[in-house]
């Protein structure tokens, strides 16, 4: 019983400490949770998804047309006023009425294509749609990764300026405590108390701002996300966590835009724009069908019709062979509009693909720049922070003056924002790039 006792207050206390441990956050996501739940629950991906599903059910039907066409035929006729016929007889007209008051006639028809060159060229435009579709909720996941991504890094370092900024105050209301005790005793003027509160309110705002930089920073991917906006949630890790993946090497001549998604989604438009040209090209291709048709007529005068022996049947089996002739040379101007649209297109292509191909190298250049300033930034760091804490100490022996540490203070804490940015934008660059050369499906 006590060993029971003694494992219950232990599973207690250690729900209380993981509550007080996370603050009252009901998610702390990584990258990677965060990416699964906005590929799953943010409405674009499901439009995109939904956008397939249509293609796939369109090109089924283009491939009905291929199949046997059945219908189920009736049709009804009531005359109103009877055919006159006229014929000479002995030298004379005689003219009679011909026909029934009512004609019937229902059955079955039945048609289908046997040689269509339009047809089946259609049927591959309509595979080229589905394949677009799937290119095209593969660039809307691209979007989503690269929004969801870059407002992660966004709050990594509100994360960290919130660091940054926190030390610069507890360090001035450790510099205003010193102060105060020097005051006391008469060591140091009032104009050192002075300068050190208004030290200390000066490094407030900075606070406050960068903890409401992370609320919005949040709401922000809570939004892109499909979270409720009241939910509270956090992130994991830090922007120091990616720095090993700024020493990973990137050769530029290894980048390619085989996997950009806007190329891609051009390419498969090209043979569509190619197909259509075939397509009216083919209009002038003789086409062949068979049809035929299993009906029952029927024939009478008013009560005389419903009888068995005034319905009879009638079928048919044929062969039809259309041969396009002339039709107001409106098929030659749909070729010539069909191959202006497709080198309208390409000449886009070569446009987008030169100016993807700068964004590219401009990415690249810019990785390159931000390890550098990385590197320099953290070396500056461990100097600053050397100079700083060599000026509190001159302060407190009384060989120093507030105005070192406030200079100290201000190159520490530039030094410190500066490596922070540099691997944020690292961090930003790199994705523009992942995203240019269409890698960003494999975070």
């Amino acid at each position: 019983m006590k060993k029971i006792v003694l494992l219950f207050t232990l599973i207690v206390l250690q729900w209380s400490t993981s509550a007080q441990d996370t603050g009252g956050v009901e998610l702390n996501l990584s990258l990677e949770e965060a990416l699964q739940i906005a590929l799953s629950e943010n409405p674009t991906i499901k439009i995109a998804n939904k956008e397939i599903e249509i293609k796939k059910y369109a090109k089924r039907g283009t491939y009905a047309a291929l199949y046997p066409q059945i219908d189920a035929t009736g049709t009804y006729q009531r005359v109103i006023e009877k055919q006159t016929m006229s014929m000479s007889l002995g030298g004379q007209t005689q003219s009679i009425k011909v026909g029934s008051d009512n004609s019937f006639s229902g059955g079955i028809t039945a048609a289908m294509p046997l040689i269509n060159a339009q047809l089946w060229t259609s049927l591959k435009l309509s595979a080229l749609d589905v394949e677009l579709s799937v290119e095209k909720a593969r660039s809307s996941k691209i979007d989503m990764i690269e929004q969801v991504t870059a407002a992660y890094y966004t709050v990594l370092l509100s994360k960290e300026l919130l660091l940054v900024f926190q030390r610069v105050y507890d360090n001035a209301v450790a510099n205003n405590r010193e102060v105060k005790k020097k005051f006391d005793v008469g060591i140091v003027s009032e104009y050192d108390l002075i300068t050190s509160n208004v030290s200390v309110k000066n490094a407030e705002p900075n606070v406050t701002s960068a903890k409401n930089n992370i609320t919005l920073a949040l709401w922000q991917l809570k939004a892109l996300l499909g979270i409720d906006l009241n939910k509270n949630i956090d992130v994991k890790g830090s922007l120091m966590d990616y720095v090993p993946a700024m020493e990973k090497a990137v050769v530029l001549s290894d980048l390619n835009l085989e996997n950009n998604t806007t190329l891609r989604q051009m390419e498969i438009q090209d043979e569509q724009l190619q197909k259509a040209v075939k397509l009216t090209k083919l209009a002038n291709v003789p086409t062949l069908s068979i049809n035929a048709a299993y009906l029952y007529s029927a024939l009478g005068n008013d009560g005389k019709f419903f009888v068995r022996s005034a319905w009879n049947p009638y079928s048919y089996a044929g062969l039809q062979f259309n041969v396009p002739i002339f039709a107001g040379l409106s098929k030659r101007s749909a070729t010539k509009q069909a191959k202006l649209n497709l080198e309208n297109l390409r000449l886009q292509k070569e446009n987008v693909e030169r100016n993807l191909r700068v964004q590219m190298i401009q990415s690249f250049n810019n990785m390159q720049t931000y390890v550098k300033q990385y590197h320099s930034a953290s070396a500056t760091v461990s100097q600053a922070q050397r100079g700083y804490d060599i000026a509190a100490k001159r302060y407190e022996v009384g060989s120093g003056t507030l105005l070192e540490i406030d200079n100290s203070q201000v190159a520490l804490t530039q030094s410190e924002l500066s490596r922070s940015q540099a691997i944020y934008e690292f961090l930003n660059s790199k994705l523009s790039l992942d995203k240019i050369i269409g890698h960003l499906e494999n975070k």
